[in-house]
């Protein structure tokens, strides 16, 4: 039984901070892809297709190759990172009181074999006043972040309801995740990754 390293295709630090949750140790190496959608492209497959892409990007002898990406989705509308305080402000005001949806892809890579899914999680909002919003703002938490919020963070306090995988709305899927290193031979042992 041999423990193959694993690396991860991103620089989120929400997604290295859930591999070391769940014990497994990993190599940041993140994948430098064009993330503008295909033509016709849904956001279901846009997601699942950029973790597909940074998965295959980084091309590591003997190593499994973790890629994830993530985007909110309000009335079939994309929100992506925030371009500004003013356009963060939007994006909150639009999520306020309301439900939207966060979909996750997660892809793993090993010995050629690609695999990979998909986490649709619904979200609901409370409230917001436009003075809670700025003081949000002000934490900088929104500035970086799909939607302009971080649910593991200051942005615990606005969500009222997580319909699914929570981890799946932090970046990483990773009930998923394990299934999808099973599909490709590989174990997860409550800790590290192993191959027979």
């Amino acid at each position: 039984m041999t423990r193959p390293r694993v690396i991860l295709a991103s620089a989120s630090p929400r997604r290295r901070d859930l591999l070391s949750l769940i014990g497994i140790e990993h190599d940041v190496q993140p994948a430098n892809i064009d993330e503008s959608y295909a033509a016709g492209e849904t956001p279901r497959k846009h997601a699942e297709r950029l973790a597909r892409e940074k998965a295959s990007a980084i091309e590591v002898a003997d190593a499994v190759t973790i890629g994830s990406d993530t985007i909110v989705v309000v009335d079939g509308d994309v929100l992506g990172k925030p371009r500004d305080r003013k356009h963060a402000h939007e994006m909150l005001r639009r999520l306020s009181g309301r439900s939207h949806t966060v979909m996750t892809g997660v892809a793993v890579r090993w010995q050629g074999t690609l695999v990979s899914g998909l986490e649709a999680v619904d979200v609901t909002f409370r409230t917001l006043s436009d003075e809670e919003i700025e003081r949000y703002i002000d934490t900088g938490e929104p500035m970086d972040k799909a939607g302009a919020y971080g649910i593991q963070g200051y942005g615990a306090t606005i969500v009222d309801r997580v319909d699914g995988d929570y981890f799946a709305v932090m970046g990483l899927a990773l009930n998923h995740l394990v299934r999808l290193l099973e599909r490709v031979g590989l174990r997860y042992a409550f800790g590290p990754v192993t191959s027979d």
